[in-house]
């Protein structure tokens, strides 16, 4: 006798949809000017895409981002922080979103997930810190890892 799942083809489909939301993100990183790392994050909230956002400078500086020593200027925002701020001006709420984002969250972003009332947080490729995502298990965020 088989056992029937009735949660097994919702959780197919929501990997389906996590897989094409994170290779919208990578598609996305690629409008990043910095050299180093390009990253992409899209919060998406009831199957809608609420905002974007990709590694780079503030609105109005010059669009580079490494200094002359090829260092990530220290004024370069990451990709889930241009993506929850820029939700921030719009009359959306990440109240219980997910985020897709290429790389995992380094800690000072896994703050703003967490204050952001994101709930689950989907990624490719991982960050060689990983106490951004210590602190996202912490605060009982979902995170999964995809590999694509």
């Amino acid at each position: 006798m088989s056992k029937h799942n009735p949660l097994h083809p919702y959780k197919e489909k929501q990997d389906e949809y996590d897989k094409r939301y994170l290779e919208m993100a990578l598609i996305w990183a690629k409008n990043s000017y910095c050299k180093r790392r390009q990253v992409g994050a899209l919060i998406v909230k009831d199957k809608m895409i609420i905002s974007d956002g990709y590694n780079g400078t503030p609105s109005g500086f010059e669009n580079v981002c490494e200094d002359e020593n090829f260092l990530t200027k220290p004024y370069v925002l990451h990709a889930e922080a241009n993506a929850i701020t820029k939700v921030a001006k719009s009359n959306n709420s990440s109240e219980d979103a997910t985020l897709y984002v290429t790389t995992s969250p380094c800690m000072e972003c896994s703050k703003l997930i967490i204050q952001a009332g994101i709930k689950r947080v989907v990624f490719n490729n991982k960050y060689r810190d990983e106490s951004g995502l210590k602190l996202l298990e912490r605060a009982n965020i979902e995170i999964k890892h995809v590999e694509l």
